[in-house]
């Protein structure tokens, strides 16, 4: 193991400047830096952001990346141009002895180099990592199934839904046709309820343009564990949704579960049985594991144990928000925690930062405290559901709110110039169909021109369905 080069630098005679290591470039990781970094002298501190992407993914625009009304590149957030005066480590944090005041970090580099992890030295850390997909021992899985949680896998899906439909417009079999032409998706949270939803609204829109593919052809199937979906916005407007969904011909399933996908047949808890080659995983999330690679303290669901201030329980120097960490929810009963949300994860980096800078200068710290406003879903173009301050909407001026209210927090100017120019082009023009899936695969093209073979085959076939159909 390699310690990574020590940038304190200074003249003899000057104090050292302050070390402050952020962990993860998500919500909480870019926004604490990027006021860090406003706040913060540069003979104060010097910032380093450890993040696996040089980029920050704004999630709420990933259903809207995989319908086509946004271009990926304008999903994300590149940090290094965000953060020109921190130092960017694209790499992923292993472990955190805060004891020594290290964290073990890989890079693309260090497999190359063969030298091992390398040690970040830090004076002051904040930990915000985010989440990743929680799965479940499921058989079939993790060969079957795709994530909702990345734009890659926006965008991944997008292209693999558009060619499910060519491949069931080419082929003489029903079986293919009908497996390619069913569409399962687990999770009736945020991310499945708007991925489903915008993607169902895209390939409805672009069955027009097939000769032999009808929206009626296509089954669209929602499995959710519990006995609504959409809780965030309430027990009115998630019956609401439930109406709007079912009247679009989408096969809702509540209290039920995926029990396996093995060989493209998604096996659901209440009998039924879908020949499918599409299902997308959106059953929740799980910390990080940098969380169990550290000496802090966790709570029983494995965040890290923080307080209203926004500091890990009983730890100097070590700060976390987001995902990551059980803040205290101030404004609600005692014991209650905040959510793990975007809208909280915006505001408690805020309050993060500005509490970092007093603790160096040592002034008074804040406690967060933000009583939560409500949430907005979209389900498609001009469809959407609201509940916001009381106030409960459906249909367009939902779909609107949505769209005005993450305009506005989309980070940076760049962004919501570019994001509001695509939304008017969209508006005035037909939408883009077309899949550009050899992009997960470069290099196939040269390979075969260069006698590398032929190109790897087609996903097996779903076997045929069972005669006493259970749909």
């Amino acid at each position: 193991m390699v310690k990574a080069a020590n940038s304190r630098g200074t003249a003899p005679g000057t104090p050292p400047r302050t070390r402050i290591l952020v962990v993860g470039g998500g919500y909480v990781g870019m926004y604490t830096a990027l006021r860090l970094q406003r706040r913060l002298r540069a003979d104060e501190a010097e910032v380093t952001v450890v993040t696996p992407e040089p980029y920050m993914t704004y999630q709420p625009f990933l259903p809207e990346a995989a319908a086509g009304s946004i271009s990926p590149r304008h999903v994300v957030v590149p940090l290094r141009r965000v953060l020109n005066r921190c130092r960017i480590v694209i790499g992923e944090a292993r472990s955190i002895d805060h004891a020594k005041r290290t964290a073990t970090v890989t890079t693309l580099a260090t497999d190359e180099e063969g030298t091992g992890a390398i040690e970040i030295e830090y004076d002051e850390i904040v930990i915000a990592p985010g989440s990743v997909s929680r799965t479940l021992p499921i058989p079939g899985l993790a060969e079957y199934a795709i994530g909702f949680k990345t734009v890659e896998e926006a965008i991944g899906l997008r292209n693999h839904v558009i060619e499910q439909m060519d491949i069931a417009s080419s082929t003489r079999d029903p079986a293919i046709r009908d497996a390619a032409l069913t569409f399962v998706f687990v999770g009736g949270g945020y991310a499945g309820v708007e991925a489903l939803a915008e993607l169902e609204d895209m390939a409805r829109y672009a069955a027009r343009y097939y000769h032999n593919v009808t929206p009626e052809d296509m089954k669209w199937v929602l499995v959710e564990a519990s006995d609504r979906i959409l809780p965030e916005v309430g027990p009115e407007m998630g019956k609401y949704t439930i109406r709007e969904l079912r009247a679009r011909n989408i096969d809702l399933r509540l209290e039920t579960r995926l029990e396996a996908c093995e060989n493209r047949v998604a096996v659901l808890s209440d009998g039924a049985r879908f020949p499918t080659r599409t299902v997308v995983w959106t059953a929740g999330v799980k910390p990080h594991p940098v969380l169990a690679a550290s000496d802090l303290p966790r709570t029983e669901r494995g965040r890290l144990d923080c307080t209203a201030f926004l500091t890990v329980a009983g730890v100097e120097h070590a700060w976390a928000a987001g995902d990551a960490a059980a803040v205290p929810d101030i404004t609600a009963a005692a014991g209650t925690e905040c959510a793990p949300n975007a809208q909280h994860a915006v505001r408690q980096a805020k309050v993060l930062a500005d509490n970092l800078v007093h603790a160096l200068r040592d002034e008074v710290l804040t406690e967060y405290a933000h009583k939560y406003a409500g949430s907005v879903a979209s389900l498609g173009l001009h469809k959407g559901v609201a509940h916001v301050y009381g106030r409960k909407l459906k249909g367009y001026p939902a779909w609107l709110m949505h769209r005005v209210y993450h305009l506005s927090r989309v980070p940076t100017f760049n962004r919501k110039m570019r994001v509001l120019a695509e939304w008017t082009l969209s508006g005035l023009f037909k939408r883009e169909i077309v899949s550009l899936g050899s992009l997960e695969h470069p290099r196939a093209e040269f390979e075969l021109a260069a006698g590398g073979g032929p190109k790897a085959p087609p996903p097996p076939s779903a076997p045929n369905p069972p005669k006493d159909d259970q749909r």
